[in-house]
């Protein structure tokens, strides 16, 4: 099941799902007008299709205390050394994203820290101790004011 073969029912379903990822398939059968058997039947498929991949619950990281949101570009000192790179960014719990990129950066990764002096604390200990890295630019996100899904 590809993209393109996708009809405006599946869509349907994936953008309620998107939505709300626990709404029952009862209901979202009673708002299509089909059966339950029938939203079980897609879903199924879109999984294994690998199109829906999970659910998740979305969060407020302020709330928990995370309020530095920043992106850094990453310059490495040889493409090569990406997979040593991406394994060192997988230990570190403050960066929650990586993009390996074309441009001036091998790397864009997303961090979030609880304050500038444990952003400060992670460059310095942190991401400067891997030698791999030539160097980085860091910019900090002052607000976030759209995050969205895509729409099938």
């Amino acid at each position: 099941m590809q993209n393109e073969k996708l009809d405006d029912l599946d869509k349907s379903i994936l953008v309620d799902l998107m939505r709300n990822g626990r709404t029952p398939f009862l209901e979202l059968a009673r708002k299509f007008n089909v059966s339950s058997g029938t939203i079980h039947v897609r879903v199924d498929k879109m999984k294994e299709a690998g199109i829906i991949t999970g659910t998740k619950v979305m969060i407020d990281h302020k709330k928990l205390g995370l309020d530095v949101t920043c992106y850094l570009g990453i310059i490495l000192k040889t493409a090569k050394d990406y997979p040593l790179v991406l394994n060192n960014l997988k230990l570190f719990d403050e960066v929650i994203e990586v993009h390996y990129t074309t441009g001036n950066y091998g790397l864009f990764i997303k961090v979030m820290t609880k304050s500038i002096d444990e952003l400060q604390n992670f460059l310095i200990k942190k991401l400067q101790a891997i030698k791999e890295i030539s160097s980085t630019e860091t910019i900090i996100s002052l607000a976030n004011p759209l995050s969205k899904d895509i729409t099938p």
